[in-house]
């Protein structure tokens, strides 16, 4: 028998984890950090919803953090096993594990400092940088379209997902000893679009036991675009942005995309199409994965220049110290800062935002999804006013979004895909999406003529147990480790919002008299 639990990334798109229990041992499927409102990240601090110690490998599909961000956690409560991932995966790994290690450890001495100020009990970071340097010692390179067997009666394969450089989609066959049969599972991964600089469209065979598909952008289709369209696009959006007389501040990923819009912008700057600008590419870990996609360069598509000039156009800026991050923030006008976190909740972006969001002649350029939660999705929902650091700033840039960076496949590139996979002879499962695109790609798949009654969309730790040829028996839906209510927004996001509301009210009252009795009236409802 063979057995399933979704350990993350059901009903929301972070926190990707899957664990498999076989007559041949058990292993886990990624291994992500939530991201998203407090509530979600309190996630991490909890434990696994098995044993790490009794797990005996791991498959890892890409580098993005959602995915692989809680490796060093695993290792810290008793993992051992080998690490599966691809070459281009093991390289990347090596700067955003010790980059997340050094952030948990950050996060933990700035928490505890308040804490101990209030005198509250300390916390311990969620890993640590010995957690993440044992953790790269288990990692091991496996080409794509490579059979290999982690243990007797479990072989794997990874196929391109076109989502990220090294991402995969992961084929696992298992012996199933009381049918005498394989049982064929493919994980999606996170899937790219068909139209993605530098890989090609997602691949893998056809016909499976049991498909478990990502769901991300399940209920929607981007516009039609291509690469050119797409820098056309750019173009437009820097050209406004710089003509407007200020600067142009993206938050991006510091892998991929970072890397797409150093490309574009770089392509744009030698054929003279958008005005005169510096271009700063602020994020030590972008820095470091920039060199991870020069070295395999020569493996990339869709290179609109010679590898030599990859990534080093005269007017970039790779800033590497804090006093040259703070240099940049100094700067008023004609600069393109690109920085991360992509969705604002962490990292230099946040220095650049305070530097530039409440000016008026700047512009904030979105390229990527933000989750619910986040300062990004405050910022991209129309809030008019933001707190960042504890700060409260007026919303005066310009917000604008541009969706054709996205990594994703959107809607129909997902039907598609998983139309092409079949015919699935037991199930499909639906994760890393959250419920509204899971439900509509449901509807979607049936009129695609898919058997709903094959198609699930799993809780948070949900099991099933799962046999060659047949539908699957759900284990039972456990007290969930969060509420699907908390993964938009969660009391944080409301007490955030109350303070900018109470301020912005207090603001408006003159009379300090009538100050003080709303002061009173609210001083009276909390004793309430």
């Amino acid at each position: 028998m063979t057995k399933l639990t979704f350990c993350g990334a059901a009903g929301t798109v972070t926190g990707s984890c899957s664990h498999i229990e076989s007559d041949h041992g058990n292993f886990v499927i990624d291994c992500g950090l939530f991201q998203g409102n407090k509530t979600t990240q309190s996630l991490n601090y909890g434990e696994f919803p098995f044993d790490a110690s009794q797990a005996e490998f791991l498959i890892l599909t890409h580098a993005h953090i959602d995915h692989s961000g809680l490796l060093p956690k695993l290792v810290k409560a008793g993992f051992k096993g080998t690490i599966y991932a691809t070459p281009p995966t093991a390289d990347l790994l090596e700067f955003m594990l010790r980059d997340s290690a050094y952030i948990q450890e950050s996060n933990a001495e700035r928490l505890n400092k308040k804490r101990r100020r209030k005198g509250q009990e300390e916390v311990e970071p969620i890993y640590t940088m010995p957690d993440a340097e044992t953790a790269l010692g288990l990692i091991e390179g496996v080409d794509y379209e490579t059979w290999f067997t982690p243990k007797p009666g479990v072989k794997v394969r990874f196929w391109n997902a076109g989502h990220l450089l090294g991402s995969a989609s992961a084929e696992v066959r298992i012996d199933d000893k009381a049918s005498g049969k394989e049982l064929s599972l493919l994980f999606s991964g996170d899937l790219g679009p068909e139209e993605k600089a530098f890989h090609p469209e997602p691949d893998a065979p056809a016909g499976h036991d049991y498909i478990i598909c990502e769901s991300t952008y399940g209920d929607r289709d981007r516009d039609d675009y291509t690469l050119e369209k797409r820098r056309e696009a750019i173009k437009q959006e820097l050209t406004r942005g710089l003509n407007r007389g200020g600067n142009v501040i993206i938050p991006a990923f510091a892998v991929e995309r970072s890397q797409e819009l150093l490309h574009d912008i770089g392509v744009l700057l030698n054929n003279n199409e958008i005005p005169d600008c510096d271009v700063y590419l602020d994020s030590p870990l972008a820095r470091k994965a920039t060199g991870v996609f020069i070295k395999y360069a020569d493996q990339m598509q869709d290179i609109a220049m010679d590898e030599e000039q990859l990534f080093r156009h005269e007017r970039f800026h790779i800033v590497q110290s804090v006093e040259e991050s703070k240099a940049v923030n100094q700067i008023q006008k004609g600069a393109v800062i690109i920085s991360a976190s992509g969705m604002c909740n962490a990292g230099r972006i946040k220095h650049h935002l305070k530097a530039n969001i409440y000016r008026k002649e700047s512009t904030i350029l979105f390229v990527g999804y933000q989750s619910p939660g986040t300062l990004g999705h405050i910022i991209t929902g129309g809030a008019k006013q933001v707190r960042i650091h504890g700060t409260q700033f007026k919303v005066a840039a310009e917000i604008r979004r541009l969706g054709n960076y996205s990594a994703h496949a959107d809607q129909g590139e997902l039907l598609d895909w998983v139309v092409e996979r079949g015919p699935i002879r037991g199930a499909l499962f639906l994760n890393h999406g959250d419920d509204d695109a899971r439900k509509v790609m449901r509807e979607m798949l049936g009129n695609k003529g898919i058997d709903t009654s094959k198609i699930f969309t799993p809780s948070f730790d949900e099991s099933f147990e799962l046999t060659p040829g047949s539908q699957p028996i759900s284990q039972g839906k456990p007290e969930p480790r969060i509420e699907t209510t908390e993964l938009e927004t969660d009391w944080h996001n409301d007490y955030a919002v109350f303070m900018l509301d109470l301020s912005s009210k207090l603001d408006e009252v003159k009379d300090p008299k009538q100050r003080r009795a709303l002061i009173a009236r609210l001083a009276t409802a909390l004793k309430e």
